[in-house]
């Protein structure tokens, strides 16, 4: 007998995917030893011995917390030191002129992903993203009784599709008066493609021709502080300003990368509004969405980001010490895309980030024969994923060759 309501989840009690690859990993390293296998499903920044990045300076604020910072209730929204924090994070005291903006504290970026697609769509309606994209979209949406709805994201110059982000955005508003937008740059997860000046003229020249539709336009920036210099790659942000009313930008923001506190669940959304009156609906509806999912947040996470906001020396060794971590992460995603340059492999456009996915038409069969040389990453669609993040500069130079060996071998 079957108690639970399938509410059209079609996943429940399978295996999940990332897990049992990486499961399968820890097995062969537990067989011949960690330094025969790379294991390249991790989906965090790891340094060359395997351990995980923990900014050190980001420990030290979290081991000043008193008491009372750990077991205190937060407001239902936020901090107001962390609500103020978290529109420093993402504008570095840049905020565009002519927006206004709310922040509401999540449960990390997932949680900012949550309350936007529950806000700004209803039960039945599809929300849009690029084919290459987060699964856990498609999770969160189907809980909330909405779907995901992709367009190819690269044309055949492997540059953005305007056109077929337009055909889809027309079809979906066809049988609709709404829609969410995701949009997830820069560092792309899982392609590490960074949207370019060119592709947000061209993608909000599209959206705004749909003016008697609303169109919360969501960018999901999780990796925008391992993407590259802080003020460049925000330079998307002031052309999210002066849209017409009909359109809302939103942030996704994460403190899980930036400030290597995965575990913490430390996450925010934000409206960039084009009027007050819609930054107070803002703020009223998140008071709401939050209080009927996890209620308060937390305070801990809240108040580190906080204290990093407020003490200028403290956040410099943030900054410091991430510039470094940067750096090797840049170091790492060069030296594979060179080496699959070399080897003859074809990836998606890379500009930075955790990952980088090569395109494969049968990825489950190409994944399993790369793991018969002792190397695993994530099979996904059309693609095989891996994690630059967690491998070595070494790992880097090894795979692209076996990868290809591994797509030519399972034709």
């Amino acid at each position: 007998m079957i108690i639970a309501q399938q509410n059209g989840r079609t996943t429940i009690g399978a295996p999940d995917k990332l897990f049992g690859v990486s499961s399968k990993a820890k097995e062969r390293i537990a067989e011949i030893g960690k330094e025969n296998v790379i294991d390249s499903t991790i989906g965090v920044l790891l340094n060359d011995e395997g351990k995980l990045v923990v900014l050190e300076s980001v420990m030290d604020c979290i081991r000043s917390l008193s008491p009372e910072d750990y077991a205190a209730y937060a407001p239902i929204t936020g901090l107001p030191a962390y609500q103020a924090a978290v529109k420093e994070a993402v504008f570095l005291g840049e905020v565009p002129e002519g927006v206004f903006v709310e922040s509401c504290y999540t449960p990390g970026g997932t949680g900012a992903l949550r309350n936007a697609v529950s806000a700004y769509t209803k039960p039945g309606d599809k929300i849009l993203t690029s084919d290459w994209h987060w699964n856990p979209y498609n999770l969160i949406a189907a809980e909330l009784g909405r779907s995901v709805q992709t367009y190819q994201l690269f044309d055949n110059e492997d540059k953005f599709n305007g056109e077929g982000f337009e055909a889809a955005l027309t079809e979906i508003l066809a049988g609709q008066d709404e829609t969410l937008v995701i949009v997830n740059t820069p560092a792309h997860n899982p392609t590490g493609y960074t949207f370019t000046e060119n592709d947000w003229n061209t993608l909000l020249d599209i959206i705004k021709k749909f003016p008697e539709k609303k169109i919360a336009l969501l960018v999901d920036i999780a990796y925008l502080d391992f993407a590259g210099d802080p003020k460049e790659y925000r330079f998307f942000l002031p052309m999210l300003a002066g849209l017409p009313e009909n359109i809302l930008p939103l942030i996704a923001f994460s403190a899980s990368k930036g400030y290597t506190m995965y575990g913490m669940r430390c996450g925010a959304l934000l409206c960039m509004a084009p009027s007050a009156e819609i930054a107070k609906e803002f703020k009223d509806v998140m008071s709401v969405e939050c209080r009927a999912s996890w209620s308060n947040g937390n305070r801990a996470a809240m108040t580190v980001l906080a204290k990093i906001f407020e003490d200028k020396a403290l956040r410099a060794k943030v900054d410091a010490e991430r510039t470094h971590w940067m750096e090797v992460l840049a170091e790492r995603g060069g030296v594979f895309m060179k080496a699959a340059e070399e080897a003859g492999l074809t990836a998606c456009p890379y500009d930075s980030g955790f990952f980088i996915t090569i395109p494969c038409d049968h990825a489950e069969e190409a994944g399993k024969r790369l793991q018969d040389f002792n190397i695993f990453a994530i099979p996904m669609g059309c693609g095989i994923r891996v994690s630059v993040a967690s491998n070595t500069v070494e790992e880097c130079k090894q795979m692209p060759a076996k990868i290809k060996q591994a797509i030519d071998e399972s034709k």
